[in-house]
């Protein structure tokens, strides 16, 4: 079903909180258990409830693209999958922002950030909103809730598989505050409701213990792989999410699971999901309908141009491909921000080689540019790529130049069979900084696949350790909200083992500190939370 989210807007969001002054607190009226009763005694109203929990992945406010729920922030800086991206993508090798004038952007440019950090306070405060959203909506959909307003036994079995999908979004919510954070507070659906309730904080141990035994929890109540609507969550969505903290669960816990990762992404290859037979369709407007969706994509942040217009991640990198010199925007259709994104030098030169001057996945644009990004604000540094587009997969423009209708995959499987053969290379001994060539035959199947994909080529087990594993996932992954994630899993983030492009606020990268490897909890929310305490060393 075209974009699942649009059949409601946000009406469910409005329904289920009206604030978000606090991070995790509802605020309800005196009467708002009347309209509560009022709103899901109407036929599908629960479901209309649940698309408001979804909303909040793309949206951010109940008005126009600039509207913001969240006190204090702007549009720009509370979009969740936005953040999300400027957080994993922004802070690395991968890419640099223009503008840095733009609050917070030159902080994380530069990895020189503190806990005062505009983006930070909208990534904290929104996966928190959607832990609210979803602990209101398992409030309203409880047993005793749904026999009190006479809810009919097949309508009960639908809201089932309602209240899995909120548990698995809470459960995503958390996922990224454990890892970006490595802390958050901590509140369920059994907790009250009252402005003077602090929930407790839960370091990343309590994090990973709840988020793995919820989504194992759930796992019968979820529909079964690609049947669910598109756009709605399903048990591959919960297999991957358990696939990506047991895959960090080193970094997490300081345990190993890379068994248990081998077995998730096992599952979701079983699943019925298949390469996309053109790779740039995961990334164009018809991403929610073309062979993509069909067969790759595992779950997304929706966009649609028109319905749900937001700066969301696609909006913001597709006209942010747009380069000043070329002034390329009707080739991705989009007016564009002339210059506002390029890429930093260790970016491009993990494309460097004959193997991939006709790889599909390097869509760098050189001419006239230089690939040392010496000053930020000049435009004109950097190379610019075009991996995104507004265009369909036949090539028609998207509904609308502005705001765009690709959606962002958050989950798809080209990045499952890249996690099989690192975990299995783990698992079987191979250590970051070594040179163990130990990819198994089912390892190497899977990087065939994507090679051939890419450029029609294949790589020998031999050439294949946990470096090349690396710097494939930037080849294959890149701009899609998963860098600082890895590096920090390859110990390349901190320190300077790794340096790239004004890491550090260096023009040519500098170490950096051990503690850069989370992020400040914004003093906002530890402020309004004194159950919150600060990351060390910010």
């Amino acid at each position: 079903m075209k974009k699942y989210l649009n059949l409601f807007l946000f009406t469910g969001l409005l329904i289920l909180a009206n604030s978000c002054t606090n991070d995790l607190d509802v605020k309800p009226q005196d009467d708002d258990e009347f309209v509560a009763d009022e709103f899901y005694m109407k036929p599908g109203a629960y479901k209309q409830a649940l698309a408001g929990v979804y909303g909040n992945l793309a949206l951010t406010g109940s008005g126009d693209a600039g509207s913001s729920n969240i006190s204090g922030l702007d549009a720009g800086t509370s979009q969740y999958g936005r953040c999300l991206w400027y957080m994993q993508d922004l802070t690395t090798d991968e890419v640099v922002w223009s503008y840095e004038s733009d609050p917070g952007t030159s902080e994380i440019n530069r990895v020189t950030w503190s806990s005062t950090n505009p983006i930070f306070r909208g990534m904290f405060s929104r996966a928190c909103f959607e832990v609210t959203l979803a602990n209101e909506f398992l409030r309203q959909s409880s047993a005793e809730k749904l026999t009190a307003r006479n809810i009919s036994e097949a309508e009960k079995a639908e809201i089932v598989h309602y209240r899995a999908e909120a548990r698995l979004l809470r459960a995503l919510a958390y996922y990224h505050l454990m890892d970006l954070f490595g802390k958050a507070p901590f509140v369920t659906e059994n907790d009250p409701i009252s402005t003077t309730f602090k929930p407790q904080q839960y370091d990343r141990q309590q994090l990973f213990t709840f988020i793995e035994s919820e989504l194992l929890a759930i796992n019968a109540d979820l529909k079964d792989p690609k049947t669910n609507e598109y756009g709605r969550a399903d048990k591959a969505v919960a297999w991957m999410i358990l696939a990506k903290i047991y895959l960090n669960a080193e970094v997490y816990i300081g345990q190993s699971k890379y068994v248990e990762c081998l077995a998730k992404c096992d599952e979701i290859i079983g699943a019925g999901y298949t390469l996309a037979t053109n790779y740039k369709n995961n990334f164009n407007a018809d991403n929610d309908s073309n062979e993509a969706y069909q067969k790759e994509l595992i779950f997304t942040i929706q966009s649609d141009g028109q319905l749900t217009q937001n700066y969301g991640p696609t909006t913001v990198i597709i006209n942010g491909e747009v380069g000043s010199i070329e002034n390329n925007g009707s080739s991705l259709g989009v007016n564009g921000w002339s210059g506002a994104l390029r890429t930093r030098k260790q970016f491009v030169q993990k494309f460097a080689g004959a193997e991939f001057n006709n790889d599909v996945r390097n869509t760098l644009i050189k001419t006239g540019r230089t690939m040392d990004v010496v000053d930020i604000a000049e435009k004109k540094n950097g190379y610019i790529i075009t991996k995104f587009s507004n265009l369909t997969s036949t090539g028609a423009n998207g509904k609308d130049k502005g705001f765009v209708d690709t959606d962002f995959p958050l989950f798809r499987l080209g990045d499952v069979y890249l996690m099989y053969a690192e975990a299995q290379m783990r698992r079987d001994g191979a250590t970051n900084g070594s040179g163990t060539t130990n990819a198994s035959t089912q390892s190497v199947d899977y990087i065939n696949a994507l090679r051939t994909r890419a450029n029609g080529q294949t790589v020998s087990s031999g050439s294949i350790n946990l470096q090349f594993i690396l710097d494939e996932r930037l080849r294959e992954l890149h701009w899609e909200a998963h860098r600082r994630q890895d590096l920090i899993r390859f110990g390349q983030y901190t320190g300077g083992v790794y340096n790239w492009d004004w890491k550090g606020n260096s023009r040519s990268g500098s170490a950096i500190p051990a503690h850069y490897n989370v992020f400040p909890v914004p003093t906002a929310s530890i402020n309004a939370n004194s159950n919150l305490t600060q990351n060390p060393n910010y």
